[in-house]
Formats: C-alpha cells, structure tokens, sequence
C-alpha cells in the first residue's frame, strides 16, 4: 500500500511538472483565426435605396450637390492587435474573442455603415495574421455586395520616449484587395510601440494567470500564444529593398519617411492617416507637428487626418504646454492658468501638502515641491508615478484641456490640426512646405465594432472602457507607498511597464463612442469612395450623421486648394442627423438572429426615424499660415471667425460668406466650417465630472471608471453638441 502511495506522489508531481513545462512554453494556446461571418445575405436593396433617396431629398431640400454622402469607420481594431485581445480577456472585463467577422456583421447590421477598414496593430502582425485579414475581409465584401465597401489596412504605431523622437501613430488604407496591389506585410514602427505590443507583451500576461483564473484559462494560453507567434517572425533585412523582401519576415520603418520609403518601394499607394495626435496617454509631453513637415518625413504623403476618434478630439489649438524644453535639454514645468494645470505642477502641490502634514517646515517643503515639479516634468506620461502612492483622484484636472470639445486626455495642443495647419516649413526658402490635409474622424474601437457612435449605449463595449476588478487594479496600476517626496523614475524601468505607465484610470473618463468619416461621392463603389478620399472631398463627424456641404460659388470644393486675388464666395449647408428609433431593423434581426444582435449590437442597431436633429448654428475657422518662422501660431488661428445662427428647422442650415480682409492681407488662408448640432446625449461627454470652486477651479472628481468603481449599467451620458467638421478649402494669394 505504501509503494501505491508512492507511486501516485512520484506521478503527481511529475504530471505538475509536465504542466509546468508547457505553460512555460506556452503548449496548449490555440491559434484564433478571424472567425466566420453570420450575416451573408446582402441589406435589402430597398433599404439601401431608400437611404439614397432620402439623402438626395434632404440635399434638394436645402440646395446640396448630387453627390452622395457616404458614412464608414476607417480604424476599426480585433484581437489581432495586442491592446485588443488584452482588454478582452476576463481580468479586464472583457467578452472574449472580437474576430475580424464580428466587425464584419457589426458595420453591415448593428452600425450599417457605407464603408469601413480593418487596422490591426502592425506591431503585433504575422503572415497568416495578414493573410486571414485579407480572405475575410474579401469574404466580407463578397457577402456585402452593393451595400457596403470593406478596405483592408493597419495601423503603424509609432511611439517615442521625447518628443523629437515622436511621430505618433498613422492608418494605411489600401484601395484594393488583390494580394500584388497590397503591401507584402504590414509596416511597423518599432520602438517603444513593438516593445509593447511584440516583445514585451507577455509580461503583461504572467503564467500564473491560468491557476488564479482556471475558469478562463484558455484566454490566457491563446494570448501567450499569439504574444509569442508575433515574436518569433523574423525580422527582415533593412538594407534590402522592401521590394525584394520576402512577405514572411517583420518590417520595422522607424520614421514617416521610411513607412512612405517602403510603400513606394514595393509599388503601393494607399492612404497614410495620421490620428490621435493630441492624445497625451501615450504622447510626450512637449511634442509639436514641425518636425513632421521636414522633406524627409514626407509631409506630402498625408492626405487626410483624423479629427477626432473615441480617444477624444485633436482638433482645437490652446496656447499652454505641459512641459518647456530647456537649453540644456530638460523640461521646466510651466506655471498653470486659468484654463490650464499641468501635471508638473499639480505633483508639486501633492508633494508639498504631503510635507506639511508630516509637520516639515515651510522651507523644507517648498523645496521638495520645486523638485517634484521638475521630476514630474522630465516624466512624461507616466507624471503620475513621479509622486509614490497618490490616488488617481488626487491629481484633478491636471494636464487636460478644460474648454476644447470631447477633447482627448493629457491633451497635446502643439499636435493639435490647428496647429498642424498653421504651420509651415522654411528650411527651403524658395518652397516653404505645409500641410494640406482633408478631415476624417473613426471610432478607434478595439472589440471590432466599426461605427459606434450611431447611439450612445453599452458604455463597456461601444467605447474602450475596460472593467478590472478590484483585485485586478491595484495589481495593473502601481501605486507604491505614500511618500512626501517625489521619485526620479528610470525611463526603462517606466519603458518595460507598457501600458502600465499610462493613466488608464483618468483615460476612462475620456473614451467616447467615437466618429465616422464623411465621402461627397460619385457613387458607392470601392473606386469612387477611394477617389473622394484622395481628392480630400471628406469631412469627419463625432458620430451623427449630419450632412455637410462646404464649397465656393464657382465650384471649389471642400478639401480642394485654389489660388486668388480676391475672397471667394463661400457657401456651407448643413442638415441635422436622423433621430433614432430604440432597438433594430427587422431585417438585422432576421439575418443574424435574436443572439447575435445582443452580444454584437445589445439589442440596439442603428435604427433612424424620419425626423432629424437641428442644426443650431455653423461656425467657421479660419487659419492663416505663417510666412515666417517667428510668426506666433496662437495669432493665425481664428476659432471661431465667423458664427452663423440658424433657424430652428429641421430641414437644415445654409448661409454665404467671404473674407474681406483677405486682399489686403495678401498671403494665405485656410477656411474650414464646423456644423453644430442641437443638443444630445454622448456618453462622457463631461469627462472627469469635475465639482469646481467659486473661482473656476476643479477641487473633486467623479470619474467614469473603467472598473467596478462605476456599475456597469452606468453609461455616464452627459449633454453634447455633436458637429461635423468640413475639409478646409486653401485659399492661396495671387494669381493664377
């Protein structure tokens, strides 16, 4: 009987051992391929026709073109991008796989959008990951037919520890799908983002995670799996052609320039979208668009821009800064305003009341905070770890833009479009450069859900909020104990954190549903809406449908440049989007069936009645380019120049205008229109839902969590005037 025993103990352990050993090496992960469309029958020509028609009445109405105006999501990710299949595994709230077929169905029935692309994470790319993106995003197009567009892309995630080294992330959107007009593999950036999304990813994913979640287990096998997958792909050879290269290796493009290099290298010509450019979760403090216009960036590669995405708002310039670079290469921490605090300085405040509780004097205190300002300011994004042990609350408002639209956190004006279209290059004399972008807006959703922002419902999965238990935050976010001193963090210990250094928890007060993009088409083919795009004849949205037209009275039309002597006439109209109707469309529910429609759409699809939303009024920017470098940027950029109020009309808003200061100024100006609309419900809308005192000042908060901390049946909606954001129309001096 003892010998049994033995036996059983010897085999016991040699069975833990045998786990042991294929968890390291993470035996049992699966694969996961990009699941299988459900809803393969085509939207019925009637609805799609009926769309048309009531587009072309509304327009007629109010004096619109012909064109039609056509409504698609150019950055949608699944969980074939790192941060995706994170924050979809039950540590995080999440719901388990978002395969590319999900985004499918989702754009087609849920969002019914026109057009949409898929724009995975290159960083975290393999060859059957491409290739799988490729078949079903074919597939998906098959079974859409007339009704929607799909484009196949991916994102180049580029993230730099300082600002000079900063490029931010762009979208690349291929026109077609045949295997010779695409890239052999998507480009990523190397860095800090492959770091995080490549290389160290798994650490995020520790091998305990299956024994302290045995339920879900498979999850966290499937992501060791896909971590180590995306690992193991060789990297190609930077000094071959990427031509020559072949389509099985990873391609690391360090800069623009290079991305832009590759592509025309292996014959391609897809659209490079720059977006979240003002993001400050991710994005140096500090950071400016001018490097960005240096020829060897290849400012003339980036035909639009992303306004606006469920990360929040890039469009609008402040003249504040969270950091000032010095001359000896650090950074000061600028003194805050009224309409501005920056992080530096609220982590000497912290700093220096800690002190004065712990009964240190006067002078003693103020010392350690003028050294928590200047430790927190060469922090960067991770400001917040700079002062041990603080509770997130603690730090307010700090770093955000308290006056801008939906604005997205940490916000970083000098990345702003504004700022972008302000500035020129001048290192040619002869040829200064600018940038000449047309706008979009995207939701940016990471559960593969194109077109979120058609209602404002399911917070958890129709915005990135992501819902940690108690148990799984503080073990996510490092806190360290209190302390009345500030830490000088080591930039690779806060490098090897990934997103672990980032504020996820104010961020969750800033995700919205997103924006669409706009196309004035000539119809719905994948042809015409690509050309719309490249002839910049878009606009973005922050998720209404609102129709826009933007143009001058001889024919200029939005995105487009003209040169004149004389203002041009102007003419912008607008008409409100449709009130929606709850619940969805008899035919979503008859294709993709009663269980679907509520894990994919909760129950709520786009749905529009017959009556729209109004047009409150139409504001009009106007930006004036330098024509020399010491040109202050705030100076150029008149927001708002010109106010239209419109009548209280559900058939829209229209009105003419010039600019009588043009001639006489004789240089350029950058026009762009802004409609407004009346009032709705936009889920966190009034971000951190600050308490303010008497003089202005944010003193508590009542944050939208993206945790337990706020109940999941808690949208966090709050009142918005939803817009749309024209192209602008360059209007450059002289004569033709």
């Amino acid at each position: 009987m003892a010998r049994n025993i033995k036996i059983t103990g010897i085999a016991v352990i040699a069975l833990v051992a045998l786990y042991a050993f294929g968890a390291a090496f993470d035996f049992f992960g699966r694969t996961r391929d990009s699941g299988t469309i459900i809803g393969t029958s085509p939207r019925t020509a009637q609805s799609v026709t009926a769309r048309i028609d009531n587009q072309a009445n509304a327009a007629a109405r109010i004096g619109g073109d012909t064109k039609q105006i056509l409504f698609g999501d150019l950055h949608v990710h699944t969980t074939n991008s790192t941060d995706a299949f994170l924050w979809s595994l039950p540590i995080y709230g999440g719901e388990g796989s978002h395969p590319l077929a999900d985004a499918c169905d989702y754009a087609r029935f849920c969002s019914a959008l026109d057009f949409w692309a898929i724009t995975d994470h290159a960083e975290a790319s393999t060859p059957k990951r491409w290739s799988d993106a490729k078949e079903s995003i074919r597939a998906c197009n098959a079974v859409s037919q007339d009704d929607m567009v799909s484009f196949i892309g991916f994102e180049w995630t580029q993230v730099g520890a300082t600002p000079a080294t900063h490029y931010g992330h762009k979208n690349v959107i291929f026109r077609d799908l045949e295997d010779e007009k695409l890239s052999k593999r998507p480009i990523a950036s190397g860095g800090v983002s492959t770091n995080a999304l490549r290389t160290r990813g798994k650490s995020l994913v520790p091998l305990a995670l299956p024994l302290l979640d045995p339920a879900n287990r498979q999850d966290y096998y499937d992501i060791r799996r896909f971590l180590d997958e995306a690992a193991n792909v060789p990297l190609c050879d930077a000094t071959i052609s990427a031509d020559k290269l072949p389509a099985s290796c990873f391609e690391i493009a360090e800069t623009p320039g290079t991305l832009i290099k590759s592509l025309e290298e292996q014959k391609v010509d897809p659209l490079v979208i720059p977006h979240g450019t003002t993001w400050g979760f991710y994005t140096p403090a500090g950071v400016e668009f001018d490097k960005h216009l240096k020829a060897d960036q290849r400012p003339d590669a980036f035909p639009l821009v992303e306004i606006m995405s469920g990360h929040g708002n890039s469009e609008e310039y402040r003249d504040f800064r969270a950091v000032t670079l010095q001359a000896d290469g650090t950074y000061a921490c600028p003194a805050p305003t009224k309409d501005y605090l920056p992080m530096c300085h609220r982590a000497g405040e912290i700093v220096k009341a800690r002190c004065l509780d712990n009964g240190e004097d006067a002078n003693t205190c103020t010392a350690r905070a003028k050294e928590a300002r200047y430790l927190a300011a060469q922090s960067s994004v991770a400001a917040h770890l700079s002062v041990p042990g603080t509770k997130i609350e603690e730090w307010l408002d700090a770093g955000q833009c308290k006056d801008c639209f939906l604005p997205s956190f940490g916000y970083r004006p000098g990345n702003s479009v504004q700022y972008g279209l302000a500035i020129r290059n001048f290192d040619d004399p002869d040829n200064t450069t600018r940038l000449n972008w047309g706008f979009i807006a995207a939701s940016d959703n990471h559960r593969a859900r194109p077109g979120t922002g058609y209602k404002e419902v399911d917070r958890l999965r129709n915005t990135e909020a992501v819902h940690l238990s108690e148990t799984w935050r503080k073990r996510t976010y490092p806190k360290g104990e209190a302390a009345d001193e500030a830490l000088e963090l080591d930039p690779e210990v806060v490098a090897s954190l990934g997103f672990r250094a980032t504020e996820m928890e104010r961020q969750a007060s800033f995700w919205t549903t997103g924006g669409l993009a706009a196309v004035h088409s000539e119809g719905r083919s994948r042809e015409e809406i690509f050309a719309a795009m490249e002839r910049r004849e878009t606009y973005g949205t922050s998720g209404a449908r609102i129709l826009l037209w933007f143009n001058t009275n001889d024919g200029v039309m939005m995105g487009s440049t003209t040169q004149r002597t004389q203002s041009p006439n102007f003419e912008v109209k607008a008409v409100g989007a449709y009130k929606q109707k709850e619940g969805c469309p008899d035919q979503a529910q008859d294709v993709l069936g009663a269980e679907r429609i509520q894990k994919l759409c909760a129950n709520e699809c786009f749905n529009p009645s017959n009556e729209r939303l109004k047009i409150s009024r139409i504001e009009i920017v106007r930006i004036r380019p330098q024509v020399s470098r010491n040109e202050n940027v705030a100076d150029l950029i008149d927001d708002n120049w010109l106010t239209h109020e419109c009548d209280t009309n559900s058939n829209g808003c229209s009105f003419s205008f010039t600019d009588p200061e043009f001639s006489s100024s004789g240089r350029m100006a950058t026009y762009y229109a802004r409609a407004i609309q009346e009032p709705t419900e936009k889920i966190n809308a009034d971000n951190l839902r600050c308490t303010y005192d008497k003089d202005g000042n944010c003193i508590s908060l009542n944050i939208c969590y993206g945790d337990d901390r706020t109940p999941a049946s808690d949208d966090c909606v709050g009142m918005v005037e939803e817009r749309a954001w024209s192209s602008p129309i360059y209007v450059e001096y002289g004569s033709n």
